[in-house]
C-alpha cells in the first residue's frame, strides 16, 4: 500500500444553480490541506483527486451519498420553545449546539411559532449535488506524526 499523502487544493464549490458556496480563492483565504484516507474531506471528492498530483486541474459533482448525504426528515423536529431558555430571539437561520445522546450536535433554526421551534440537525449541504473545481497545488508524503494522528500538522 502506498504512503498516505497530505493534499494542497484551491477549491470553489458551487450548487446546482451555479451558486458559489465556497472557496478558498477569496483574499486571506490559505489552500486546504487534507491527509488522504483520512476522512478529512468528504467521499466523492477525495475519491476524484486520488493519484492527483501539483499542478493538476480537477472539475468533479459530488452526488449527495457521496457529500453529505440525503436529507433525513428525521433530523428536523419541533422542539418546545422553552428549550432555548435564556435566548430572547430565536429567528429562522440560527445555529446552536444540542446535547445530545451522541455528543454536541449542531442544529439549525427553520421555523419559529409561539410554542415550538422547529430545528434541522441535516448538515445544511446534505441532500444537495456538490461541483468542485479543485486545482491540486502541493502533493507530499505524510509524516508519521499526521499519520498516527489522522491530520494535517
Amino acid at each position: 500500500m502506498a504512503q498516505p499523502r497530505v493534499v494542497t487544493i484551491h477549491y470553489t464549490l458551487t450548487n446546482d444553480q451555479g451558486e458559489q458556496l465556497d472557496s478558498s480563492r477569496v483574499e486571506g483565504r490559505e489552500p486546504l490541506s487534507y491527509l488522504e484516507g483520512a476522512q478529512n474531506i468528504i467521499g466523492g471528492l477525495e475519491s476524484a483527486l486520488n493519484e492527483k498530483n501539483a499542478g493538476d486541474q480537477v472539475k468533479v459533482s459530488v452526488a449527495p451519498a457521496e457529500g453529505y448525504g440525503e436529507v433525513n426528515e428525521e433530523l428536523i423536529q419541533p422542539v418546545p420553545r422553552s428549550a432555548f431558555e435564556g435566548v430572547d430571539t430565536i429567528e429562522p437561520g440560527m445555529q446552536f449546539q444540542a446535547q445530545t445522546p451522541g455528543g454536541p450536535q449542531i442544529v439549525r433554526v427553520v421555523e419559529v411559532s409561539d410554542e415550538t421551534v422547529t430545528i434541522d440537525a441535516n448538515h445544511p449541504l446534505a441532500g444537495q449535488t456538490l461541483h468542485f473545481d479543485v486545482e491540486v497545488v502541493e502533493a507530499r508524503e505524510a509524516t508519521d506524526e499526521e499519520q498516527e494522528h489522522g491530520h494535517v500538522h
